[in-house]
């Protein structure tokens, strides 16, 4: 490991990202996920949730971790755990990229206020307007077990969040 190498962590402080560390009560909130139907995160106390911030639809990267989650389904609910995306897209924008690409979870609109939920997760880009390539692992409770920003331009695969559920279920035994 390259000793000068900055931390993806570290990097995103830099740029005024401050993600909510594990230990930290899960914010709650309600999002729309269909132009008729909003999602409270509340609703899912009792078992896990995976929320995964992204910066846009369309774009490859943000593509390209969406469909990885989407071929991973089976494992996520292995854990019992419920996935989300969020990003700052609209809900129209959403339905056509779930539609293009898919999809079978629920890709959440944090668009008016925009960003608003990811303000208070601490990874609303505000230079971009839009929202860090951040990871969260919340356990049953609603407490963040873990967290993860990853540089905006990469794929930070789904290692990270199957090593967390994991633990949370070990924990569990």
């Amino acid at each position: 490991m390259n000793p000068n190498a900055i931390s993806p962590r570290a990097e995103a402080a830099a740029r005024g990202s401050t993600a909510l560390p594990a230990g930290t009560p899960a914010p709650d909130f309600a999002l729309h996920s269909t132009p008729d139907q909003k999602v409270k995160l509340s609703e899912f106390r009792g078992r896990p949730v995976v929320l995964a911030f992204y910066p846009a639809d369309w774009s490859p990267v943000c593509g390209d971790q969406m469909a990885l989650y989407n071929e991973m389904l089976s494992e996520f609910r292995e854990y019992g755990a419920e996935l989300m995306g969020i990003s700052v897209d609209g809900v129209w924008c959403h339905a056509a990229f779930c539609q293009e690409r898919k999809l079978h979870f629920p890709l959440l609109s944090d668009f008016e206020p925009k960003g608003e939920v990811a303000r208070r997760y601490g990874v609303y880009r505000e230079g971009d307007g839009t929202t860090e390539r951040a990871l969260f692992v919340i356990n049953a409770e609603g407490v963040i077990h873990w967290s993860y920003v990853s540089p905006v331009g990469v794929n930070p695969g789904a290692a990270g969040i199957f090593s967390a559920l994991e633990e949370l279920q070990n924990n569990e035994k």
